[in-house]
C-alpha cells in the first residue's frame, strides 16, 4: 500500500470509528446510516483507494466529475451540487440519487428524462433554514407540493429530505431545526425516511438528530485544493 493508500485508509477508518461511536451515543444502528464519501476534485485514483478499502457510495457536486469517475469506478454514485436543469440529463446518466431537487420543474424534467432513459433515481427534496439562495432549497412549508409530485411519479423514488445548516447556526440549533422538519414530513410521507445532512464538520451532531446519509470529503481524503 503506497503512502496515499496508507494516508487515506487511516482517515477513513477514523471517520468510520467516529460515526459508530455517535451512533451508539445516540441509540442508532451503525447499519441504518450511509457514509457518502464526497470526492469532488479529487482525483480517480483517490476514488479507487476508497473502492478497495470497501466505500461504496461517492458524491459528486459537479456532473462531469461524477460522469468521469463513475465511468472508471462502478459504485452508487450521488449529486449533490446545486441542480441546473439544463444539466439534469447529464446528471441521470450516472447518478442513482439526486440530493438537490427543489423545484416542480426540475421533477418534471427529471421524470422525462428518466422514462426516456428506462432508469430509476432516488431523490432528496432539498430545503433551507434561512432562504439564503446561495445554498439553495425550498422553504419547509413547500416540501409538500414537491413530495406529492414525486410520489406519485413513477420514474421517481422519494428518498427523503436534504438540507445544508446555515454557517452562521450553531450546530445544534441547525440540527434541532432540520430534525423538526425531517419528522413533521414523514408523518405525511414515512415511507421517505432519509435525511441528507451533515458533513466533515458536523456529521457526529446529525447522527445525533437523525440524518441517515452522511457527505463527508476532507476528513477523509484531506483539505480539499480549490477549483474555481
Amino acid at each position: 500500500m503506497n503512502s496515499r493508500a496508507q494516508e487515506i485508509a487511516a482517515a477513513l477508518a477514523n471517520v468510520e470509528d467516529r460515526v459508530t461511536k455517535a451512533a451508539a451515543s445516540a441509540d442508532r444502528k451503525r447499519s441504518d446510516l450511509t457514509l457518502i464519501a464526497v470526492t469532488k476534485t479529487y482525483p480517480a485514483s483517490d476514488v479507487q483507494i476508497l473502492a478497495d478499502l470497501g466505500v461504496s457510495n461517492f458524491g459528486e457536486n459537479r456532473s462531469d466529475e461524477g460522469s468521469e469517475k463513475s465511468e472508471a469506478i462502478a459504485a452508487t454514485w450521488h449529486f449533490q451540487g446545486q441542480v441546473q436543469g439544463r444539466k439534469l440529463k447529464d446528471i441521470a446518466s450516472w447518478a442513482s440519487y439526486i440530493h438537490s431537487i427543489n423545484s416542480v420543474d426540475h421533477i418534471t424534467k427529471l421524470s422525462r428524462i428518466c422514462s426516456e432513459k428506462n432508469r430509476k433515481i432516488s431523490i432528496f427534496l432539498q430545503f433551507s433554514l434561512d432562504g439564503a439562495p446561495d445554498r439553495g432549497g425550498v422553504h419547509a412549508d413547500q416540501l409538500g407540493q414537491l413530495a406529492d409530485q414525486v410520489a406519485v411519479d413513477p420514474n421517481l423514488d422519494l428518498a427523503g429530505l436534504m438540507c445544508v445548516p446555515p454557517v452562521e447556526y450553531a450546530f445544534d440549533r441547525a440540527f434541532s431545526e432540520i430534525a423538526k422538519v425531517h419528522s413533521a414530513f414523514k408523518m405525511s410521507f414515512p415511507d421517505a425516511v432519509g435525511l441528507s445532512a451533515g458533513m466533515s464538520s458536523d456529521f457526529e451532531v446529525a447522527i445525533a438528530h437523525g440524518a441517515t446519509h452522511l457527505r463527508v470529503g476532507s476528513e477523509i481524503l484531506g483539505s480539499r485544493a480549490y477549483h474555481p
